[in-house]
């Protein structure tokens, strides 16, 4: 009977990436395991021909040399349906990473003694103005750091662990799945290889204790809000040994009393006089760097923008900076005196319709509107 492809077989297309092929493996394996089905041949045959498949389209040479030749070019290439042989390397290996989480093994091999550190996040609260040219920040952080006392080996000074009798210090004990071997972490010493007989006082066993550490933040100019600054290395010491973890800094721009954000600008509103509005004038707008002179035109508007330039944020990508963009608001008094009253009324009584020129087109749609 001739093989059927192996891309039909994962039921993926021949363009699959290897994070594809591995989810549609892990899948379909699920579904055929044996223990899953016991007794049912057809389902163990199923499960046989999805782990050739994988094991040739999971290595990126063979599966290169598999796209070229097909079947044809897996004879003699240290693979061997027949057999289980995958090129020297362990059957095992191969379901390491699919079924680790799922059986409680580790593909069989020694268990690592080091334990990464956790990843930690610091929520920091900056000004708008912090945000827009960057800062130094100092941040005090509790953290788990590796005991002095024992060095991080969790054992009383002058003592050390001693190597696990069940697993003999391979962290994992091997067990038999059906008709496979498999392999989980040791219940005794729950991976780590050793036992802790004499823990340390001071941290208890565990290696690590928790103390409060100083760094200093350096934050670019043009972050915003959720902007993550990762600092490699800052995060919880790690157990046994291993490799301390990372601090994710996530920043909040606080809101600012006069200016907006919008992407790199900067947005302000500034109200001026019906008069300036009207007659024109010279006026001081705010921007991040102090005030600035500012010439409105006569007859300007209500909503009209100005735009200054290079006034804005710097691009946190390094691509130029923004503008500040000034929206004029038009204020209307509300209380008059009798002499300012009859000015204003004078005032209307010569312009007429010209007093809203603006809205004088709007007039006449409503006008046309009713005739």
């Amino acid at each position: 009977m001739a093989k059927r492809d192996y891309y039909e077989i994962l039921e993926v297309n021949r363009n699959a990436s290897d994070t594809e092929i591995k989810k549609a493996y892990r899948r379909l394996a699920i579904k055929y395991h044996p223990d899953k089905n016991p007794g049912d041949k057809q389902a163990e045959d199923k499960f046989k021909e999805l782990t050739e498949a994988y094991a040739v389209l999971s290595d990126a040479q063979k599966r290169a040399t598999y796209d070229q030749f097909g079947h044809a070019g897996m004879n003699g290439g240290g693979f061997s349906s027949g057999g289980f042989d995958f090129g020297g390397s362990p059957f095992e290996d191969i379901f390491g990473d699919i079924f680790g989480d799922i059986f409680g093994g580790g593909g069989g091999r020694r268990a690592s003694r080091g334990r990464r550190g956790e990843d930690l996040r610091y929520n920091l609260t900056i000004s708008f103005e912090e945000a827009a040219f960057g800062a130094e920040k100092n941040l005090q952080l509790p953290r788990k750091q590796t005991c002095t006392t024992c060095g991080g080996s969790g054992a009383r000074k002058g003592t050390a662990p001693h190597t696990c009798t069940t697993c003999r210090g391979a962290g994992q004990v091997r067990f038999q799945q059906g008709f496979f071997s498999m392999t989980r972490p040791c219940p005794d010493c729950r991976g780590q290889g050793s036992i802790i007989s004499d823990p340390c006082p001071e941290c208890k066993g565990a290696g690590t204790i928790k103390q409060k550490r100083n760094l200093s933040l350096k934050i670019p100019a043009g972050v915003e809000t959720d902007t993550r600054l990762k600092l490699s290395g800052e995060g919880e010491s790690g157990s046994q040994g291993g490799p301390p973890g990372d601090l994710y800094v996530v920043i909040t721009v606080a809101d600012h009393s006069i200016f907006t954000r919008e992407g790199q600008n900067v947005l302000c509103e500034v109200p001026i006089s019906f008069v300036q509005a009207a007659l024109g004038s010279d006026i001081e707008v705010p921007t991040l760097e102090g005030k600035v002179s500012l010439k409105i035109p006569p007859g300007t508007q209500t909503g009209k923008i100005f735009k200054l330039s290079g006034k804005g944020i710097v691009s946190l990508q390094g691509y130029g900076r923004g503008d500040q963009l000034v929206i004029l608001r038009v204020e209307v008094p509300t209380k008059l005196d009798a002499r300012q009253r009859k000015l204003l009324e004078e005032f209307a009584a010569v312009s007429g319709e010209d007093i809203h020129p603006q809205g004088k087109g709007f007039f006449d749609k409503v006008k046309e509107l009713f005739d």
